[in-house]
């Protein structure tokens, strides 16, 4: 990736909406500008390998990143979804350490990203920036917890309910349609229990299944499921 020089006018308006650029006036953004590369990825083409060493930060500008990890055996868990205007590749960016997950971009896919030297930079010269970060870590932190809590104290069904009422769609914008292999790897179960658990909620006339769609018929069923607020 070149470094993106002479970004125009409407590529500082997405740095506005970028979490870590939060609150910048357009002067500072400007700034900034000099610092961004740009990258374009194909489906299911690999961004970060679990394991190596990474030295940018990574912001999706279009498109959908899962982060995942791999067992021995070649099972995956998918740790999150990252999504328009979000950022990947901090932790190993911030401590110096090694990828704790591998990225894969679900979609065609837009990034900007900033090197480990620039971001220190910016840093330094935006204290701003430095609190969006601490804001923008907290929030993967809590993302963190409560996959960990789904997958200690709920029910299969209810974390299908629960993917459900952020993904079922038809993949259009940021949310990438989900097929049943990566739900399940999402849950942590097998794609036969996706499966089962899709036609149990058909059955219950939560939802129903148009082919490759999943359509909500019972919004307030599927949040009871999942334990989300009305």
């Amino acid at each position: 990736m070149s470094p993106g020089s002479g970004i125009m006018a409407a590529e500082i308006e997405i740095l506005k909406s970028i979490s870590y650029f939060s609150g910048l006036s357009t002067e500072e953004l400007n700034s900034i500008t000099k610092f961004i590369s740009k990258k374009t990825t194909e489906r299911g083409e690999i961004i970060l390998l679990e394991g190596e060493p990474s030295v940018e930060v990574y912001f999706i500008v279009s498109g959908a990143v899962k982060l995942f990890k791999t067992s021995a055996e070649g099972k995956e868990q998918i740790l999150n979804i990252v999504r328009q205007w979000e950022s990947f590749g901090d932790v190993a960016v911030f401590d110096g350490a090694l990828n704790p997950a591998g990225a894969q971009a679900m979609v065609p896919t837009m990034l900007y990203s900033i090197r480990r030297n620039d971001i220190e930079a910016i840093l330094r010269e935006h204290p701003q920036v430095s609190r969006n970060v601490i804001q923008v870590l907290v929030s993967q932190v809590r993302h963190s917890m409560s996959l960990v809590e789904d997958l200690s104290f709920k029910h299969v069904i209810d974390r299908v309910a629960k993917i459900l009422l952020e993904y079922a769609g038809d993949g259009s914008g940021n949310r990438p349609r989900l097929t049943q292999q990566e739900m399940a790897a999402m849950v942590g179960t097998a794609r036969e229990m996706i499966g089962r658990s899709l036609k149990s909620l058909e059955e219950e006339g939560v939802i129903r299944l148009d082919r490759h769609r999943v359509v909500i018929t019972d919004n307030e069923a599927l949040k009871e499921l999942a334990g989300a607020n009305a």
